[in-house]
């Protein structure tokens, strides 16, 4: 019986691998093709199925007409998603550590009702926020900038790093602050020496949900800005016109994917870790 589940977990893992891997195989494969590959058929294996080419890469390192260049919307992106995300992180950590800690009363509004304040910004349709940011930005002379965006992002991405930092310092024990204290740490002191060392899978995931959010978001790079300002999502749409480019959207997807994704892989060891390990004494 354990056999046979073995064997078929092994399956069921490989079958969905496949499913995940396949599009990201696809697209490499569709980013060395010309316009004479594309339109002539499925094709999979190059130099078997087709002669490669590199003209989607290069083309997006190149300016004029026949090039795309992707390098200023990839700094803007990073940029943009790094410091917003940083900001959020920062901000995020300190609120909830103070929610998850401490209790606030303002008549019936209590930590509960904070918390769910924050998160409930995240339920609100994006075009609702549209015109609001838009005037907001005008009046301060940041439309299309990237001061601008990261304005917005904070405010998009704050409430999920709260979020996550509430629930996970609610799992830390209040009596780790106490002996820190006990030791001769203020509350401030026993935060930063005792529990935010002890945070780092939760900082790691709330980052993970802040950069993945701010890296994908395409709604309000596309509202807010026009020329001055370009983030990735936005340039990769503009590439669809009469006659698509799939090469070069292709490689300009991948390119995409790729920060997100080694990020994955780097962070993921403080993912699995034990969140408290060696923390009780």
């Amino acid at each position: 019986m354990n056999k046979f589940y073995h064997t078929l977990k092994t399956i069921f893992l490989l079958g969905w691998s496949i499913f995940v891997v396949f599009p990201f195989l696809w697209a490499l494969s569709t980013s060395f093709k010309d316009a004479n590959a594309i339109t002539s058929g499925a094709t999979y294996i190059p130099w078997v199925d087709f002669e490669p080419s590199t003209q989607g890469w290069t083309s997006l390192f190149t300016t004029g007409s026949q090039g795309i260049n992707i390098v200023g919307p990839f700094i803007d992106s990073a940029t943009v998603t790094l410091v917003a995300s940083l900001v959020s992180l920062i901000l995020g950590t300190l609120a909830a550590y103070g929610l998850s800690r401490f209790e606030y009363r303002l008549g019936f509004v209590k930590n509960a009702d904070i918390t769910f304040f924050f998160i409930s910004q995240r339920i609100m349709p994006p075009i609702v926020l549209a015109i609001p940011f838009f005037l907001m930005l005008k009046e301060l002379g940041a439309l299309d900038t990237i001061f601008g965006l990261v304005l917005v992002y904070v405010a998009l991405l704050l409430p999920i790093a709260v979020w996550v930092m509430t629930d996970f310092f609610a799992g830390i024990p209040k009596e780790l602050d106490e002996m820190a204290m006990t030791d001769g740490c203020s509350p401030i002191g026993a935060f930063f020496r005792v529990i935010l060392p002890n945070s780092v899978p939760g900082l790691v995931v709330a980052g993970m949900f802040c950069l993945i959010f701010g890296w994908n978001d395409f709604f309000f790079a596309f509202t807010l800005t026009f020329t001055e300002t370009q983030l990735l999502p936005v340039s990769i749409v503009s590439l669809n016109s009469s006659v698509t480019p799939w090469w070069s959207l292709s490689a300009f997807a991948l390119i995409s994917v790729a920060p997100l994704a080694l990020v994955a892989i780097v962070v993921e060891r403080y993912m699995s870790r034990g969140t408290m390990s060696g923390a009780i004494r």
